[in-house]
């Protein structure tokens, strides 16, 4: 089970009821922060949320908008005597921008590492004890005015396991819990693999967040079939698209694009321009192209559970 909160919808200047980008995902006790702007400490106050136990922040780009609210939220989690090391990664250029950021800070109680992720993705149990054996984090390539990444969220189901066909291998109950979490055991000399007691790979949970970016094929690749897109969708009016491209943003119709062609179950827009102060007015423009298209404000929540 899966819950994602948006915490803000804005994009460049906050506004009393929006705060800038930042989402948080948990995940079974883990939790993940994607960017981290100013005001996200308020709104996750304002909204119930506690980021205190935070274990990755996850930066699109390095604008401010997306970045300033980190070194007000890490000397908070010092002054929560937080002990326990963060990880924080970005795109290209993560050390020269995080330099400035993290002085600012000053002294802290814990240690902050930087991350680039790897290209195959990373498996979050191997950076962190605890994460489901499911769970990994991907990163995208976006097109912005400066280097950027979308990230993709996965949390991958293993086949049912069938107690029979352990028993009937003769494997000791104490090993049924290394063929579930996918590993191969060696019994009396014989090789036992996990497909020999489990079904086939059930389907999991996929989640994707753009941060900004003009409409690409990167983002549709990264968002087949995915559960949810969380789409930057800056402005709202056809009649901005030129205006948005060369902002390196797109419209709403664009993020609409990008979800009808990727087959996402569900759209959320995000990132509004403050000059929007309605952006719902404009939901028709994306729902005509994909209508399972809903404007997101800060606060809002789904938790997402694997189907059977």
């Amino acid at each position: 089970m899966i819950d994602i909160i948006l915490l803000g919808t804005s994009a460049l200047l906050p506004l009393p009821d929006r705060a800038l980008t930042s989402a948080a995902l948990f995940c079974e006790g883990h939790s993940i922060l994607f960017d981290c702007g100013e005001g996200t400490q308020t709104s996750a106050r304002k909204h119930g949320v506690s980021l205190m136990k935070t274990e990755l922040i996850a930066l699109t780009h390095y604008h401010g908008d997306h970045i300033l609210g980190i070194p007000g939220l890490l000397q908070t989690m010092s002054c929560m005597g937080r002990t326990h090391k963060i990880y924080i990664t970005g795109p290209e250029g993560l050390h020269e921008a995080m330099k400035p950021i993290l002085e600012l800070t000053d002294f802290i109680s814990f240690d902050v590492e930087l991350i680039t992720l790897p290209e195959e993705g990373l498996k979050l149990c191997e950076l962190i004890n605890g994460w489901p054996n499911g769970a990994r984090l991907n990163a995208f390539k976006t097109e912005h005015r400066v280097p950027s990444q979308g990230y993709c969220f996965t949390l991958s189901r293993p086949g049912k396991f069938f107690p029979e066909r352990a028993q009937a291998l003769n494997i000791p109950v104490k090993l049924w819990r290394v063929l579930q979490s996918g590993e191969s055991i060696t019994l009396d000399d014989k090789l036992i693999n996990p497909s020999d007691v489990m079904g086939e790979a059930r389907k999991g949970i996929k989640i994707i967040f753009t941060g900004d970016s003009t409409k690409c094929e990167s983002i549709i690749n990264a968002s087949r079939d995915a559960d949810l897109l969380i789409c930057e969708a800056t402005y709202g009016e056809e009649s901005q698209a030129e205006k948005a491209q060369d902002y390196g943003h797109m419209i709403f119709s664009q993020a609409a694009q990008i979800a009808r062609d990727s087959n996402v179950k569900k759209l959320w827009l995000t990132h509004f321009s403050q000059v929007m102060r309605e952006p719902s007015q404009f939901l028709p423009n994306a729902q005509k192209i994909f209508p399972d298209s809903i404007c997101c404000h800060d606060g809002m929540r789904i938790t997402l559970k694997p189907d059977d």
